[in-house]
Parts: structure tokens; sequence; C-alpha cells
């Protein structure tokens, strides 16, 4: 079955980023090359399903088209600064740090005067999402501001063309926005870091509350500790979920079997709560009974830092090709968690501005147009996880 439309209704932007993954991505319809039907029950805006070693998108649905990303924001904000602190660091929390955080935000807890090691803090940001963990790390960062910056340069390293950073922790700001293609690279990225995986396949954490006092925190995936109606998910391994009154919810999770990792960004479902993730479950199901018989529709393309080609490149790069397979995650193998190697790219900040970044420059002014267009036409909303 091969289920597609034509350009007809597509808009200006996802036109734009039409060659970033393959043109079908661009298209509005359900976009698949299978045998076998997706689900029947997909109510959400936007979604996408991709292999993680290959890159190739299974199947995709409006995979560019720009939306509210809640709180599944936070896997670029973990990419872009995990690895700067050592997670056995100590760090005593000021108020000052405490003091920017937006009213109706999502908190585990933090107050100041507390000492916090760096790995605890970053269980506040998987497990809780916690907005006052985010915003500690970012003082620790240079400052909201600088680390602000860092997402939106890292966002372009990775070719995430869709994506406008105005907050590090999600929450509803005007022209904040990212889809589900942008999403999924994100996911791919982060879970090739051995912490970004730990921390978001970790159930439930001890968290500090003063002095020698804790209390127990638990991740709010309910695909992966198994809440609010659903069982956990054979193989869940993350990622992340987020919510406000904005976005609706959204979800991009990860799952392994057999040796093979999956990859679903489900966002804005029309029904309640646990619709993203039955809907996430689902394309998983469908992704992983399919096995090699579904063609790839499209690909996620590599990090420019990395060796990835810019949008725009040959033919048959991996910035335009599906299914090449020839990036660091299909050359180091997926074996599953227990035996996860840790892959760093080559390049770090200096690199990436002189490998690629003054080239988008004008794609960037473009999506930070359209952003603040989409913001005149959007409303606030209250973060919640």
């Amino acid at each position: 079955m091969t289920t597609t439309t034509g350009m007809t209704g597509t808009t200006a932007s996802t036109r734009s980023a039409a060659v970033i993954g393959g043109e079908r991505l661009a298209r509005t319809g359900v976009q698949v090359r299978a045998a076998a039907r997706l689900p029947a029950k997909l109510s959400a805006r936007a979604w996408l399903l991709a292999d993680w070693a290959s890159g190739e998108v299974l199947a995709s649905y409006r995979a560019h088209q720009r939306l509210a990303p809640a709180s599944t924001l936070k896997m670029l904000f973990a990419d872009t600064v995990l690895k700067k602190f050592d997670r056995t660091a100590r760090h005593t929390v000021t108020a000052a740090e405490l003091a920017d955080i937006p009213s109706g935000s999502s908190l585990v807890g933090i107050q100041a005067g507390i000492t916090y090691t760096v790995e605890q803090l970053w269980q506040g940001v998987f497990l809780r999402s916690g907005n006052d963990a985010v915003h500690v790390l970012a003082h620790m960062n240079g400052g909201v501001e600088q680390t602000v910056a860092e997402m939106q340069a890292r966002a372009e390293d990775l070719q995430a063309l869709d994506t406008h950073v105005v907050s590090p922790d999600g929450f509803d700001h005007p022209g904040q926005i990212s889809s589900a293609y942008d999403l999924t690279l994100f996911a791919r990225h982060g879970l090739r870091n051995a912490d970004f995986r730990g921390y978001c396949a970790t159930r439930t954490a001890d968290f500090p509350a003063g002095g020698r006092k804790t209390f127990q925190i638990q991740n709010t995936d309910r695909l992966l500790t198994g809440s609010w109606g659903l069982k956990p998910y054979d193989g869940m391994i993350g990622v992340k979920n987020g919510y406000t009154t904005n976005a609706g919810n959204t979800f991009t999770g990860a799952a392994v079997r057999g040796g093979r990792t999956l990859v679903a960004t489900v966002m804005h479902p029309e029904n309640g709560a646990n619709a993203v993730y039955e809907e996430t479950a689902a394309l998983l199901d469908w992704g992983f009974a399919q096995g090699s018989s579904a063609q790839a529709v499209g690909a996620l393309v590599e990090p420019l830092s990395e060796g990835g080609a810019p949008a725009g490149g040959a033919p048959g790069s991996r910035a335009a090709g599906a299914g090449s397979g020839t990036g660091a995650a299909a050359s180091a193998g997926d074996a599953g968690p227990s035996t996860w190697r840790l892959l760093e790219g080559a390049g770090g900040t200096a690199a990436l501005l002189a490998g690629g970044v003054w080239a988008l420059r004008r794609r960037r002014a473009a999506a930070r147009a359209e952003a603040r267009a989409a913001a005149r036409a959007g409303t606030g909303g209250r973060h919640r996880r």
C-alpha cells in the first residue's frame, strides 16, 4: 500500500523544509510504503515513525508541520547541555536561579540552599519534567539567554529547521515551535549519549528534600512506567512527553525489540491524555510487525558537525536521501540498552559555526518570521508536564 497526496494545499513553510529528509515528508497526507495498513485510530495533527539505526522514516503524517512542542523540547535542551557537567558534580541552588521560572510550570521541587548533584538535576528534568531543574542547569550553563542561543544553534546543526527556541523548558511562549520530524531528530541524536538514554529510561529515583530527607519521583512517561490505565510498553526505553494547554499532548517514544530500535513522535492527538501514548504504541507495534517490508518514505538527516550533508546537497546525500545507513548510529549497531555505546560527535561549537550555520541563516530568519506570525495567531497556555 502506498498512501500519498500531492502538493496541493501544502503550506509555504512546509515547502521550504521539503528537502530536509526527502520531498515526500513535505506532503500533507499520510506517507507510507507497506502492504499492511497503518493503525486506524490516529488522530494526531502530526506524527512520524523512524528506524533509529538507519534513520529511515517508515511512515509519517505532516512531518514538518510546525506546532508547539511543550516539554518534548527538553530533549533538545538535554542534547545541548548534558555533556557540559560531570554527573557527580555538586551545585547549591540559589534563589536567583529559581526566580525566572514561568508561573504554572511543572516542578520537581528544587529548593534554594539545597545542594544537588548534576545527576539529580537531570533526573528532575527527565522524570518529572521539572522546569525548576531546567532553569538551574541553564543558569549553570551561563544563563537562560545563552542556553536558548546554544539550543537554537544546536537545532540548526541537527538540521531541525522547523524549530524556533524561545525558552529552554518548552513552556508556552509566543513563537516557540517545532515539528514531529525535528523532535524525532532530537531523540535520535540524544539517544546516542549513554547518560541521555539512562536518564530517560529511569522509572523512579530518590530526590533530595533537605538535610538527609528524600522523596521519590516517578517518570511521567506512561508507556515506561505503566500508569493511568496503561500497561508498560514492551521494550520501551524513553524518551520524553509534554503537555500544555496550547500544545496539547506531545510525546516522542523509543522502544527496542529483537535488536531493532524504533522512534515515534506524536503531536496533538484529538482525544484524552492517554491518546498520545496509545497512538505512539500503535505506531511502534506497526513498525515492529512490518520488519524490513516497510520501505522508507524519507530519512532522518545527520548533524552538520558530524558529517551530515547540508539541506539542498547533492542527490543521494544523507540530507536528501532515505535509509543510507551510513551515519554514526548505523555504524555502531543497535544491540539494545545493555550494550549501547556512547557515540559523540567530533564537532563542538566552533566546528558548528565553521561547518554550516552561516549557510542556514536565511532559512533561520524565514523560520523566525513564520514563528512570529504563528505566535500572533496562537494563544498562551499553562505547562503541566
